[in-house]
């Protein structure tokens, strides 16, 4: 999609030694324009001038109208296909994450600002947006069933079955159809899919986009823990936030994070360690007494002596829980700011260089989640379901596309061509294999839990009369 830089937008490939807040909180966007990347204009507006709106509220509203977003709303968080009206989804996960998030930024703000270290023209309001708005699209890549979703994709792609559907792909190529990630993908829907297709996405701001990529590095550095950000489809269009931005970049395609996306992660952590144990004990699967003990060391037991409701002590102690967290953490990231700044941070995340007791509490919720709620036979039994649901999607795409491609749309089967028209977009003139299986991960990624199982049972002819 993304060809190439205009030489004005090129940097000296001399990387700094240490980035710059001035530069991380670049308000730039970028769109793409006959096949590079060239800035665009601000989004600002005559009420947005009034100071009503600034660019990152811009980038707020952007994600929350957008298609990808109100999808989450179906999506799995922990229990797919949950029933259950108050468990969470990725929707409420997300939006709960950008509390979270929005308080980090805010106080991580106030603390730069009172060192003098905030640059002029922004306030602690202005990072607390960004870190929202990074968390409000942090999971808008995760195709249906979650995590296991991602799994079952990547599957397929890697059975040896089908191989022949790979032959001709560069070796980046095959190494992104064949994993699925979706850190990368929800890269992909705001730079490339939603809004602008095609031409720059959503545009949103460079320090968003910055904040919201964990992972910058693309599916050929994965050697370093496994998970990336940036499809090769994206990389240009990355390259050139991260040339704004002033990231630190280690190799052609690696580049050091933002710092604020460790904010965003901590967010993200602090919500699915604590909230993932309240659900469970919502629909039964958890003890609330248990929930009680494992963030007893972070309370005022006296507190919540005069509540009987399970329901009302849960959501209190969460609520002071993570209030403690944020905290913690915020203090944290000063206290590591200047090796963040210069990329050298070694701390797993964040919360790894906590004070033990929320290291330890947090450490332990997850420990206690793993072994009662990710392992508990329903969320199995639906999660095995969701290989075979997703692998007939595959079955009808792949060979479809494939045929199209190499053989042509004219000599496909009857078959194929209806296989071939599920698509929500045509194929073009100008795709490649590696563009079109991409287009099929794009339609099936986006899909809702419960879209994908209706379309996997009505193409699979279960249940025709």
């Amino acid at each position: 999609m993304m060809v190439g830089l205009p030489t004005r937008l090129k940097i000296a490939m001399s990387a700094p030694t240490k980035m710059c807040w001035e530069r991380l909180l670049s308000p730039q966007r970028f769109k793409v324009k006959n096949g590079l990347i060239v800035p665009a204009d601000a989004a600002l507006t005559p009420e947005s001038a009034a100071g009503l709106r600034t660019e990152f509220h811009i980038d707020h509203d952007r994600v929350v109208f957008s298609s990808a977003f109100r999808r989450l709303g179906r999506k799995t968080q922990v229990h797919p296909l949950a029933s259950h009206d108050h468990t969470h989804n990725r929707l409420t996960h997300s939006v709960e994450v950008s509390c979270v998030g929005r308080s980090l930024g805010n106080r991580v703000g106030a603390m730069l600002a009172a060192g003098q270290r905030l640059p002029s023209g922004f306030t602690p309001f202005d990072i607390g947006s960004i870190v929202q708005v990074a968390c409000l699209a942090h999971d808008i890549g995760n195709p249906p069933f979650g995590h296991t979703g991602e799994e079952a994709l990547r599957d397929w792609f890697r059975d040896p079955a089908h191989a022949v559907y790979l032959q001709g792909l560069t070796d980046i190529e095959r190494s992104d159809v064949q994993t699925y990630e979706g850190n990368a993908h929800g890269l992909r829907m705001v730079a490339s899919l939603e809004m602008y297709a095609q031409e720059g996405g959503m545009r949103l701001t460079s320090a968003v986009l910055g904040a919201l990529v964990k992972y910058p590095w693309t599916s050929l550095g994965t050697q370093y823990i496994g998970k990336f950000n940036i499809y090769h489809t994206e990389q240009a269009y990355f390259s050139a936030i991260a040339d704004t931005l002033g990231l630190i970049q280690h190799h052609a395609s690696s580049w050091a994070r933002h710092p604020l996306s460790y904010l965003m992660e901590a967010a993200d952590d602090i919500c699915y360690a604590i909230v993932d144990l309240e659900d469970a004990a919502e629909i039964g699967i958890l003890d609330p007494r248990e929930f009680e003990r494992l963030l007893a060391p972070l309370v005022e037991e006296e507190r919540f002596w005069g509540m009987t409701d399970p329901r009302q002590k849960c959501a209190a102690l969460r609520g002071t829980v993570v209030g403690k967290c944020v905290t913690e953490v915020a203090d944290r990231f000063m206290a590591h700011q200047d090796a963040l700044l210069s990329g050298a941070f070694v701390g797993k995340d964040l919360i790894s260089v906590c004070g033990a007791d929320v290291r330890e509490v947090l450490t332990a919720a997850k420990a206690l989640a793993s072994e009662k709620i990710y392992r508990h036979r329903t969320k199995l039994v639906t999660e095995i379901a969701a290989y075979p649901c997703l692998a007939t999607l595959l079955n009808a795409l792949v060979p479809a596309v494939h045929g199209a491609l190499v053989q042509g749309e004219s000599a496909l089967t009857p078959r194929l061509a209806a296989q071939l028209s599920l698509l929500d977009r045509p194929l073009s003139a100008h795709d490649t294999l590696y563009t079109a299986y991409m287009q099929v991960l794009d339609f099936v990624g986006s899909m809702t839990d419960n879209a994908a199982a209706a379309l996997a049972r009505e193409i699979s002819g279960v249940g025709i009369v």
